[in-house]
């Protein structure tokens, strides 16, 4: 029998915090684009390694060792078709998103020459910006912006017009942290790939609602968190081409990533272990893999659905609020809401919810470009997942407009 709909309250008993309260009220968690929360097969995962085959990888004969080798490569390989990448050594695990970037980053430093050009998007989050300045201050090339429209749209015809024979690497992130804003990322890939230009995407924030395949973008990286996907912090992937993964160096030195060491010089291993240097979180990548497992067990299809149902909703009814704005009103979205109330601060709003229990976020968001092109110090920031019901959204309105009645 297939699946049409989710049972919502059957996937809430997956996680135990959902059953916490904060402040004398029932946590409404609505902050899940800084950090997904995590369902108790995932924990037990990683109680399980504490308690049964704790032990380092691939260096090993004796049982724990291998067995702990063999769930971590089984997780690779989970995320290899999660992603349909070509090759599980396609997947280098990382420890998140930010990690990931800034391998890629520190590896063209040798690619690039002076006036080369770099384009990023507008709507970056800061681990997607910091790294291409760093990268264009050691090796002379030039950073240019790919600009958005009032609606938080980015302007592919003036992409377009900016891409030339100079432009060596192409950055966007697949969705928006800030606005919840789904670029057009495989119609910029094929036009950056026409020119010649390699294109990383960001997809921290897409990875927990879209199923991506790797291969149909034809994307030359990718990135991903597992703390964003019911999974733990402190791990994540970077997806590179097997060609791109050869061609750049390796970025940290020590152990793993070494074939043969001798005072006189050193020879690297493959792929993946070239950009896997030293001891990795062995339990967080296995957890990874559990993690992909409980999102697939749901159905990302029946996710995606679900999440748009509570995104339209908790629009309408925020938008009945008087004087509240929300920033990022593109055609293509997922289930973010940026918004401010004339004349109040956002810090002032989400003290008064966390004070009713309701969990946001407040300030720039790490997208600080985005909220100067805004003209604001910030939003607030609700994020929904697939456990949130639209009660919890209900709860929200009522908090947003208490705070503004306080606040006004």
């Amino acid at each position: 029998m297939i699946q049409t709909a989710l049972d919502i309250e059957a996937i809430r008993k997956d996680f135990p915090i959902l059953k916490r309260e904060v402040n004398g009220k029932p946590l409404v968690y609505l902050d899940n684009a800084a950090t997904s929360q995590t369902p108790q097969q995932v924990i037990d995962v990683i109680v399980d390694y504490y308690q049964n085959y704790n032990a380092n990888i691939h260096r090993g004969v004796h049982s724990l060792s291998q067995e702990a080798t063999d769930k971590y490569e089984l997780a690779r390989q989970k995320i290899q078709r999660h992603f349909n990448a070509a090759k599980s050594k396609e997947i280098i695990f990382t420890s998140g998103t930010t990690h990931a970037i800034n391998l890629v980053a520190n590896g063209f430093t040798s690619l690039l020459e002076k006036g080369d050009e770099v384009l990023v998007s507008a709507m970056e989050h800061h681990s997607n910006i910091v790294p291409w300045q760093m990268l264009c201050e050691r090796s002379g090339a030039v950073l240019k912006v790919i600009p958005m429209n009032n609606e938080g749209e980015l302007r592919i015809d003036l992409y377009r017009e900016m891409l030339t024979s100079k432009t060596k690497l192409v950055f966007c992130n697949h969705v928006s942290n800030a606005l919840g804003t789904i670029n057009p990322v495989k119609e910029m890939i094929a036009a950056a790939h026409n020119i010649g230009a390699a294109v990383l995407i960001d997809g921290a924030q897409a990875a927990p609602h879209i199923k991506t395949d790797l291969q149909e973008l034809d994307v030359d990286f990718y990135t991903a968190s597992a703390h964003k996907m019911c999974g733990p912090t402190g791990v994540g992937i970077l997806y590179g081409k097997e060609e791109w993964l050869n061609t750049l160096p390796p970025y940290q030195g020590g152990g793993e990533m070494i074939e043969e060491v001798t005072f006189e010089k050193s020879t690297y291993a493959g792929l993946p272990h070239k950009f896997e240097a030293g001891t990795p979180n062995i339990c967080g990548g296995i957890a990874f893999g559990a993690a992909i497992d409980y999102l697939n067990s749901v159905g990302l299809d029946l996710i995606e659905k679900y999440e748009h149902e509570l995104l339209e909703y908790a629009t309408e009814q925020l938008l009945s609020i008087e004087g509240l704005k929300i920033y990022g009103t593109a055609k293509q979205k997922t289930s973010v809401i940026s918004f401010n109330i004339q004349g109040i601060h956002p810090y002032d709003i989400g003290a008064i919810l966390d004070k009713l229990g309701i969990a946001v976020r407040t300030g720039h968001h790490c997208a600080q470009p985005v909220m100067d092109f805004f003209s604001i110090p910030g939003t607030v920031r609700a994020s929904f997942s697939f456990y949130n019901t639209k009660d919890e959204v209900d709860s929200l309105v009522a908090g947003v407009n208490k705070a503004r009645q306080m606040l006004v």
